[in-house]
């Protein structure tokens, strides 16, 4: 076949389709355009753990299929990331993945010889997807390595011989890192394959390998897709192994109440979080495994899960169900099997009864409890965190955070993200006159008792006691619904959602700019001149006469007048005549609002009535307003179809309140929720940048010009749909003493001209102008805001919108 082309395009809408977070996104984009030559290149993505290299994958797969590619080899290190895989592209197993048009035929070392299998291996309308481990790959020797490689009578050769033969093959690595011990063979393998590309997904790059992409776990903490990291300690020193323990089993309990807290009160099905213990060796597992059944901790039937290379059958079911609500499952103790490949979103607390600062503890046993329980931060700290209970090394952890962070700091230290809001340092901050102790690390050096630390931004260092009593506020917490304040309104959002319905084109895709700018060449009043021509006659020298016709001055005709009425009728008569719109009530006033932004920049105002037009300028004015919808309508007619779904904000049942609640009059920090607004919907607010959404809470509330405003988050149900099938979430709904809503967002100034940055604010003014159109959700207007304005308005409402020129 010839090889494929980079699709930018087809790369945004499988984006769209599989719903992938921006990195995801990213890396799919940028390994397809790395892959364009298809000359056997190997490329490796380094993505933090948790943020979702399966989806990646299913990209990827999505993204070759699309492009007729039919042969994919998927590689994986061992049979739990194998099984995973299988389970990812099989439809109606929980981990299968949604919203891939690809349906490939998964063929494994167990199918691969079935005649259905041999079939399809020579058709070339079937997408294939080859999922094998390494070993059988690399091991000749190995039994079933021979039965990929010896003749089969249904594939007529070897199936490693057909790999070698096909001409599309794309390889990819699920856990690339794992193959450099053995990375001879590896590769030596994939080069007798003769593959068009190598692509390596880890989190953990191997030695020497510089990946096309990389999204550290900085940055995942960082943008809320993982847990945060809180390293749990004893201010008495306690530090034995029966401590360490039992410490954890009652951190575990006091999470999984607040877990299910939330759950209870979002109408959710709760999600039980589990214990990680990593242990040294087998025996010692199979010790620990028995302490952790006695009466004080887990003494039922099944709740302690021992997972090592001489598990069961039946122990490694139970650990493909830790997930499920009925898994009796809430300690898995393992002897580093489970470094990669177990993806479990239940992990609430991790123990590691080895040298946890050591290269053993690294971001592939931390990544075990990095993913999110609920698919997002809730705003409930104990339901956010995973806890690693390190009585005896926090300290050596902190001093070594880039072997527990994979370099969560950019090299020579300083902020993750100089632009991204930092959480304020609290330091010492006694409680109850105990020993508690809740340390937020900046990057500086900080002190804990005697001994002098590092720390990270996105580390927490909490002593035990106030984990506990954390934990103790956040169920208590959440059993608080954040209802709607006394009197506030139900807001009614219009959100214009895609629909698959026939592409049809609306009037209200053109704009007030677009239509003023083509009526500003019709101000001014258009001559008819009459040409007047003198026929003359001249004796010559010889007495003839000679006639000629010469130029005569001219004279203005006469010209029709077309009264404003009539024109207003005439130009509305023109577009809507046009055939490009369905006769709807909405399309009405799109087309009336069309011919008014015309004729006024053509300086005809709604009140003037008695101007008249010569019908010159009429009619050239009206072919000129017809080309404006025709031109529209070529450029839009491909644009995909909408309808409204209206939503109610705020939501029945409402979000649980949050425990870190402070004044509106306290300094901004991230983390925090704010309470004791005026005017705000809701009782509590919280917000990602100080000098842009606070201010404007703050504007909002001490404005006699607005009645209400309401906080928007991501994610959410207050949402505008953009053209690449992505959600953009605005900061903000006003409304106004007029009657009037707002859509408001506020942005930094270096960021205000970013290319996604306007595209949704274009998204948002299209969006306003349809909803005004359509006319049965009231007035809606969209305002974009940046820190200067913010500042220049001073508090007031009325400059606010003066200064950023809403449409």
């Amino acid at each position: 076949m010839t090889w494929i082309d980079y699709d930018a395009s087809l790369v945004d809408d499988i984006a769209a389709r599989l719903d992938l977070r921006a990195p995801n996104a990213s890396a799919v984009r940028t390994v397809a355009e790395a892959i364009a030559d298809g000359d056997g290149r190997e490329v490796v993505c380094d993505l933090a753990t948790g943020v979702g290299k399966t989806y990646i994958l299913a990209g990827l797969v999505d993204y070759l299929a699309a492009q007729g590619v039919r042969n994919v080899l998927v590689v994986t290190p061992g049979t739990t990331i194998q099984d995973k895989t299988v389970a990812n592209f099989t439809p109606g197993h929980a981990k299968f993945v949604n919203g891939s048009d690809a349906e490939p035929l998964v063929i494994t070392s167990e199918n691969f010889s079935r005649g259905q299998v041999g079939d399809a291996l020579h058709d070339d309308t079937v997408t294939k997807l080859f999922v094998f481990n390494v070993q059988q790959l690399i091991r000749p020797s190995d039994k079933t390595s021979r039965r990929v490689r010896a003749r089969d009578e249904f594939i007529g050769t070897g199936l490693y011989q057909h790999l070698q033969q096909v001409e599309d093959l794309v390889v990819i690595a699920d856990e690339h890192h794992v193959y450099s011990s053995r990375a001879k063979s590896f590769n030596q393998a994939i080069e007798d394959l003769g593959a068009r590309a190598v692509v390596g997904l880890t989190a953990t790059p191997a030695p020497g390998v510089k990946p096309i992409f990389q999204y550290s776990l900085a940055e995942a903490i960082a943008d809320g897709f993982v847990k945060i990291p809180v390293i749990v300690y004893r201010p008495d020193g306690r530090k034995d192994e029966s401590t360490v323990l039992a410490d954890a089993c009652h951190l575990l309990r006091i999470k999984d109440a607040a877990w299910t807290a939330w759950a209870e009160a979002q109408g959710r099905t709760p999600v039980h979080p589990v214990l990680f213990v990593v242990c040294r060796d087998i025996p010692d597992a199979e010790r620990v495994a028995n302490r952790l059944t006695a009466d004080d901790m887990f003494p039922d039937e099944g709740q302690v899960l021992t997972i090592t290379s001489q598990s069961s059958d039946t122990a490694l079911r139970a650990l493909a169900e830790v997930e499920e609500a009925d898994s009796p499952v809430r300690v898995v103790v393992s002897v580093n099997k489970l470094k990669e490949g177990w993806d479990v979103k239940n992990i609430g607390v991790i123990v590691g009864l080895r040298a946890l600062a050591s290269e053993t503890l690294t971001e592939q046993v931390l990544g075990r409890g990095l993913r999110l329980p609920y698919g997002r931060r809730v705003g409930t700290p104990m339901v956010d965190t995973v806890d690693l209970v390190a009585h005896e090394s926090y300290r050596q952890l902190l001093a070594n955070k880039d072997a527990l962070l994979q370099q969560v700091l950019p090299t020579g230290g300083g902020d993750v993200d100089k632009d991204r809001p930092q959480p304020a340092p609290v330091v010492n901050q006694p409680s109850s006159g105990d020993e508690q102790q809740i340390l937020t690390f900046t990057s500086r050096p900080r002190v804990i008792g005697d001994d002098l630390v590092d720390g990270s931004p996105l580390l927490h260092v909490e002593s035990f006691d106030a984990v506990m009593a954390q934990g103790k506020r956040d169920t208590k917490a959440v059993a608080t619904l954040r209802a709607k304040v006394p009197g506030a309104p139900t807001i009614r959002f219009p959100r214009r959602e895609r629909e698959i319905l026939p592409v049809r084109f609306s009037f209200s895709y053109i704009d007030n700019a677009a239509a003023r700018s083509e009526g500003t060449a019709y101000k001014h009043e258009f001559k008819v001149p009459l040409v007047r021509q003198a026929v003359d006659a001249q004796r010559g020298m010889d007495s003839k006469v000679d006639t000629f016709v010469t130029a005569a001055e001219s004279v203005d005709a006469t010209q029709k007048l077309i009264p404003i009425s009539e024109l207003r009728n005439d130009l509305f008569g023109r577009i809507w005549n046009s055939g490009y719109v369905e006769e709807t009530l909405a399309e009405s006033r799109a087309a009336e609002r069309v011919v008014r932004e015309f004729l006024a920049g053509a300086g005809v105002t709604a009140e003037d009535q008695e101007h008249e037009w010569g019908e010159l300028r009429a009619a050239q004015a009206a072919t000129a307003l017809g080309k404006l919808v025709k031109t529209a309508y070529d450029t839009r007619k491909l644009q995909p179809a909408y309808a409204f779904r209206p939503v109610d904000v705020p939501t029945v049942p409402p979000p649980p309140m949050p425990s870190n609640v402070v004044s509106k009059w306290a300094d901004f920090r991230k983390d925090l929720w704010y309470e004791g607004w005026e005017h705000s919907v809701e009782p509590v607010a919280s917000f990602d940048a100080g000098s842009t959404e606070y201010a404007l809470a703050h504007l909002f509330d001490a404005s006699p010009s607005v009645q209400w405003w309401l906080r928007n988050y991501d994610p959410g149900p207050i949402w505008i749909e953009r053209d690449n099938g992505k959600k953009y979430y605005p900061d903000f709904i006003v409304l106004d003493a007029e009657g009037t809503y707002w859509v408001v967002e506020g942005k930094a100034n270096d960021r205000a001209n970013d290319p996604e940055v306007l595209e949704k604010r274009r998204a948002a003014e299209d969006w306003a102008r349809f909803v005004r159109d359509y006319g049965e959700f009231g007035t809606w207007r969209y305002v974009f805001a940046t820190e200067k304005i913010i500042k220049d308005a001073k508090g007031s409402w009325e400059s606010l919108i003066a200064l950023a020129k809403p449409e």
